[in-house]
């Protein structure tokens, strides 16, 4: 065997043995999650991006093709802010991240995940406006953004999630009316208190909601 031959034969050897860069696009963006996120408790410790694939990490649960469909970070002391890599969780059905210091805008991109059955983004201190993109979730039975810093008005276009069972944006900074078609027909109105609503927009009317 020639000296190039065997050292190209090593060198085989010592790439198989070398941890495979994770190119799993919903590993990359949990990856790209952690980086942004302030993560006192260690809870992200086992989140190693030079995995295949994220299914091992703790607070992470996987279908059986691996594909990821739950996070689970509530109530873990975590800060920072979402990005838009979350859009890339393409299976996700369950969002779990209330109870923490999240800041910033709920990204839009949020609204590409078509299997989400239900987000839970509450006890945080997300800021700005709900994305109207969320109207794309049509499979989300549960929305709760309660006890946050979010403003503007509530997007008429959330009236189409005919699955939507709970909604709460209690406690934020909301202004405007509340819709009352669709799936709103069904929501108390505790999960709209302490905002700066106008209280229930009339039927068949539109609202323009001047000055909010």
């Amino acid at each position: 065997m020639s000296s190039f031959t065997f050292s190209t034969f090593i060198l085989t050897i010592l790439l198989s043995l070398t941890p495979i860069l994770c190119t799993n696009s919903e590993g990359n963006a949990l990856h790209a999650l952690r980086t942004r996120l302030s993560d006192p408790k260690n809870v992200l410790q086992s989140w190693d991006p030079t995995l295949v694939n994220p299914c091992t990490w703790f607070h992470v649960t996987c279908d059986s093709n691996n594909h990821v469909i739950r996070l689970d970070l509530g109530n873990s002391n975590i800060s920072g802010s979402l990005g838009a890599e979350l859009g890339e969780l393409k299976h996700l059905q369950y969002l779990e991240l209330y109870w923490n210091n999240i800041e910033g805008k709920i990204p839009k991109e949020l609204g590409k995940l078509k299997n989400l059955v239900s987000m839970d983004l509450y006890g945080n201190k997300f800021e700005g406006r709900i994305p109207k993109s969320f109207s794309k979730l049509k499979s989300l039975r549960f929305l709760r953004l309660n006890n946050n810093k979010l403003s503007g008005t509530i997007p008429r276009e959330l009236t189409t999630l005919s699955d939507l069972k709970v909604f709460d944006v209690s406690n934020n900074n909301l202004c405007g009316t509340i819709p009352v078609d669709g799936p709103f027909t069904n929501f108390p109105m505790e999960s709209f208190e302490n905002n700066r609503l106008n209280g229930p927009e009339l039927q068949g009317l539109v609202s323009y909601d001047f000055g909010c």
